[in-house]
């Protein structure tokens, strides 16, 4: 059965233009948080490899965003991680978060500069302590996609993103990703871990400053 209406070009015209008050599960995401205590397993040739590392993921609100009948709130992230013995960049990745109010759809995008992207989905309640998105190879909707040397040598058949949202007002995730390693007969776990604290406060999406600004010039 078709879940989307028979007119998908008129966009909604009742869009509240605060995005942070329309985020949903993730309005406990937006600000700028840090991290001291991440800990990553990776595959090397010799094994699995434990590195911990520190983190700083900065979340700031966009202005609401439509497909048609359908409309998002959401966050753009930029994740910065530098493993604890090394001075060079150990992770990067910038992305979004959104969230559709009107069916409680969660989405991830993900990019990171080794040539992958993403598109992870997950269904959560405004209120919900703990959220999570799925993304699996070869789903032409919320799927993997790779280099030539990714998918041949580090495959991922499937990545999962949970976070919880803690009493103390930090929050801590869990993703793991499954990779088929050329030459191993079993898939690998690679999983990253990391509880957040908030640093700085999330800043007003910029039509919300717009109108704001003009209320008060009136």
């Amino acid at each position: 059965m078709n879940a989307f209406p028979d007119d998908i070009f008129t966009e909604p015209e009742d869009v509240n233009p605060d995005t942070l008050a329309n985020l949903g599960p993730l309005r406990r995401l937006a600000g700028i948080w840090e991290g001291r205590k991440g800990v990553d397993l990776n595959p090397k040739a010799e094994g699995p490899e434990r590195r911990e590392y520190i983190e700083r993921i900065e979340l700031q609100p966009i202005d609401p965003q439509a497909n048609g009948p359908q409309l998002f709130y959401g966050l753009r992230y930029h994740v910065h991680i530098l493993a604890t013995d090394e001075d060079a960049t150990f992770h990067d990745q910038v992305g979004y978060w959104l969230w559709e109010p009107a069916t409680g759809l969660i989405l991830q995008t993900v990019a990171i500069p080794r040539g992958q992207v993403l598109l992870a989905s997950g269904h959560a309640k405004p209120d919900d302590k703990r959220i999570s998105v799925t993304a699996k190879r070869g789903d032409t909707r919320y799927g993997i996609c790779s280099t030539e040397f990714l998918e041949e040598a580090f495959r991922t058949e499937s990545y999962r993103c949970d976070i919880t949202f803690n009493d103390d007002g930090s929050w801590t995730y869990l993703i793991e990703t499954e990779l088929l390693v050329k030459g191993r007969d079993l898939p690998f776990n690679h999983h990253d871990t990391n509880t957040l604290k908030l640093v700085g406060a999330a800043a007003p999406n910029p039509l919300a400053v717009i109108l704001k600004d003009r209320a008060e010039k009136k």
